[in-house]
């Protein structure tokens, strides 16, 4: 029996081999033992990292036009310019209409204004419309009964010469076709008996009528060489409030297409 050998067989072998650096470091990593600080690094950098991802394709998507092509990027412009262009002839347009209507509007309200007033003014001198403004008011005493009808007639003609535009005689209105009848101190005006004193009013330019009615040898001295007074009194607003009723024309039509 050899040296150094157990008598019975069951002596102590060879010492059991030491690790390798490598077999160490798996053994450390693995099964791996993180701690809660470290997992909660792990799941900010994990949260960055996606949110870093996100922001880099949003600006991908948004600068897809650096990589167009020349001829696309013209073709963009010229759509945008046609659309801009064709926004700018709807406004013009609109503009045209508004204007074209204002233009309307104002044109309709100007013919209304001036049918209005030509309806006064025919209403005036048909006597169908009162009317004021300045004037005189000539006043006649006949207590002797020496006026006649023409004279009366006399003093409304002259009135008209001189610009009369509106005339009443007592309370019956002058127009046209009105006629004086009748004999000295029955004098009757389109029908109307009229009595002494005969109060003409007349609205006109007081400056004209006035004087037109005091010349030598017209309506004043005529009246006067009557034995009847007239006074003349000219004022700035005098008002011829006598009407008579419109009165269809039994002939006469208008001409007008």
């Amino acid at each position: 029996m050899e040296p150094g050998s157990s008598g019975d067989g069951s002596g102590q072998g060879a010492a059991a081999p030491h690790p390798t650096g490598r077999q160490r470091l798996a053994a450390g990593l693995w099964p791996p033992r993180a701690t809660r600080a470290q997992l909660t690094v792990a799941v900010l950098l994990f949260v960055l990292g996606l949110g870093l991802a996100v922001q880099v394709r949003s600006h991908s998507d948004s600068g897809a036009l650096r990589g167009a092509r020349q001829e696309d990027l013209v073709r963009i412009l010229d759509e945008l310019d046609n659309r801009t262009q064709r926004l700018e002839d709807e406004k013009q347009d609109l503009v045209d209409q508004r204007t074209g209507l204002e233009n309307s509007s104002d044109q309709a309200e100007e013919a209304r204004k001036q049918t209005r007033e030509k309806e006064q003014q025919l209403g005036i001198l048909a006597g169908t419309t009162a009317a004021e403004g300045p004037g005189i008011t000539l006043t006649v005493h006949d207590a002797r009964h020496t006026v006649a009808a023409d004279m009366l007639l006399d003093t409304v003609q002259e009135l008209r010469a001189a610009g009369a535009e509106a005339i009443q005689v007592n309370g019956v209105r002058v127009v046209a076709d009105t006629d004086f009848t009748g004999t000295e101190g029955h004098i009757e005006v389109d029908g109307r008996a009229v009595t002494q004193p005969y109060r003409f009013t007349a609205i006109g330019r007081p400056q004209d009528l006035e004087p037109a009615l005091n010349i030598p040898g017209g309506v004043v001295q005529t009246l006067e060489k009557e034995q009847a007074t007239a006074t003349v009194t000219g004022s700035e607003k005098v008002v011829v409030g006598a009407l008579r009723p419109a009165k269809q024309p039994g002939y006469a039509r208008s001409s007008s297409p």
